[in-house]
């Protein structure tokens, strides 16, 4: 993968060495030059100077060819004007924003940007988004028997029911979606949306196969 990253602070920096140890190729844009200090002596990518929602600058981090893109710049509206025109304009799918207002989180979402807010998010978080491999554990029981994870699901998911799912997956249970910023708590019958980020609970030993299950749809005509 090609990934463009807007800011080359502490995470955009961080973001951009681990997905490059990773195997991925990366170009980071900063308005600073001073900023690519932080990357280190090693480090293979393309360092851009300039604002990340000017077109000529992702043009010249190669983001037509980009396959995601991450805004983490030190302003909210640079980030979600970024990534906006990452999306609509190049037609990258997988964009992230980190937001320093929580607040405007719902907004955000509104307009199909995947949001982090840096008081609970870190460049784990942001590269979990970036590079679905698999569940985000959120919660554990004592025994470490069961957990309560947030997953990455195939798009074909969209307007299938919750009970799909949960028979696609043995051993998971759907327990509750965020849409749009609200918790839903479904029943089998409830039909998932465009935007949704699912939540299971199952058995720890289950979590592997189960994340594989909803990662990619198999239907049954297939």
């Amino acid at each position: 993968m090609h990934i463009v990253i807007m800011g080359c602070g502490r995470v955009g920096s961080t973001l951009a060495h681990i997905l490059e140890d990773k195997g991925h190729s990366v170009a980071i844009i900063d308005q600073n030059s001073e900023a690519f200090r932080r990357l280190r002596g090693g480090f293979k990518g393309r360092r851009v100077i300039g604002m990340g929602f000017d077109r000529d600058v992702l043009v010249e981090a190669q983001i037509e060819k980009a396959s995601a893109f991450v805004a983490v710049s030190s302003g909210d509206n640079s980030n979600i004007i970024s990534a906006r025109v990452a999306r609509e304009t190049f037609g990258v799918e997988n964009v992230v924003a980190r937001i320093y207002d929580s607040r405007r989180a719902e907004v955000y979402q509104r307009l199909g940007i995947p949001t982090v807010a840096t008081v609970r998010w870190t460049a784990e978080q942001m590269l979990r988004r970036l590079l679905p491999d698999g569940a985000l554990p959120l919660w554990r029981d004592p025994t470490g028997d069961v957990k309560l994870a947030e997953v990455q699901t195939d798009v074909a998911w969209i307007g299938a029911r919750v009970a799909d799912m949960e028979r696609a997956a043995p051993g998971c249970r759907v327990a509750f979606l965020n849409r749009m910023g609200e918790a839903v708590v479904p029943t089998g019958d409830t039909v998932v949306q465009d935007g949704d980020v699912v939540h299971v609970m199952a058995r720890a030993a289950d979590m592997d196969q189960i994340t594989e299950a909803l990662a990619k749809r198999v239907r049954e005509e297939d």
